[in-house]
């Protein structure tokens, strides 16, 4: 019985034990400090490796462009039955490009595209965003040196490289519920002054009608057009500004733009 009563006396007489000091307030404020500073850069760093390295938004559509569609066009027209009409008696080198040859109504083939091209500040830095369609129903109607084009795209079909800019797109942006298509048509014939050789791009001035999110715009556009001998090809870009299309500035908390963009496209014709 003493044993225990001198273990509890030895083990209440024992110095308790010593805890660490804690860390004075300074020191939480620096670490919080380096925290946030971390914090900002891991950030700014996946912003920055997001804007070069993972956005592969494609360049402006340009006469290259044009080109490589109407050949992409001609591949594949190489497997199927020809669309010409019967030779004529002239040799192939000495045949002259005649407007007959292109009167009449052609269809857009997929290797058209339609779509937009906005810049956007992500986090304070510059991103392009891009989304196009291949999926055109229309027409080019071709009389004499003068055409007419009528193009329109399912707007759920335009996309870029991220679904997330792809849901506000089609969502509150342009609202495709509502207004699923968008249309360009020339209001006035297109007059090229001239039937162009094979392979020779031309450039002319068209007027008409841009339609988005159901509100239409009469515009002027500069377009340049080519022609192999089994399609035709036009180019253009058509600079808007939201507001006059009823569309509301698309920027986020996180996403900033500026309240205009281009329409761009290249549409690629095959005899209809």
């Amino acid at each position: 019985m003493s044993n225990t009563t001198d273990s509890n006396s030895a083990a209440s007489n024992a110095a308790p034990a010593s805890t660490p000091p804690s860390a004075p307030p300074s020191t939480w404020i620096k670490r919080g400090i380096i925290g946030l500073v971390v914090l900002v850069a891991l950030v700014y760093g996946a912003i920055f490796f997001y804007a070069n390295v993972l956005n592969d938004a494609p360049d402006a559509l340009d006469t290259d462009d044009l080109s490589e569609a109407l050949e992409t066009t001609v591949v594949e027209a190489d497997d199927e039955p020809s669309l010409e009409t019967a030779p004529s008696a002239a040799a192939p080198d000495e045949a002259a490009a005649d407007s007959e040859d292109f009167d009449g109504l052609w269809t857009p083939t997929t290797a058209s595209e339609f779509g937009y091209r906005v810049d956007e500040v992500l986090g304070g830095v510059d991103v392009t965003a891009v989304g196009r369609s291949s999926e055109i129903d229309g027409s080019l109607t071709i009389e004499g040196t003068t055409a007419s084009v009528d193009a329109t795209v399912e707007v759920e079909n335009i996309v870029s490289d991220d679904s997330r800019r792809d849901g506000q797109f089609q969502g509150r942006i342009m609202d495709v519920a509502n207004f699923p298509t968008a249309n360009f048509q020339t209001t006035e014939p297109i007059n090229f002054g001239a039937i162009p050789a094979d392979g020779e791009q031309v450039t002319a001035t068209a007027v008409g009608e841009l339609t988005l999110k159901g509100v239409t715009q009469t515009v002027t556009v500069d377009v340049t057009a080519q022609a192999t001998g089994t399609s035709i090809g036009v180019l253009g870009n058509i600079p808007i500004t939201f507001t006059d299309y009823g569309i509301d500035n698309p920027s986020n908390p996180g996403v900033s733009l500026e309240d205009e963009g281009i329409v761009e496209f290249v549409l690629v014709f095959e005899r209809g």
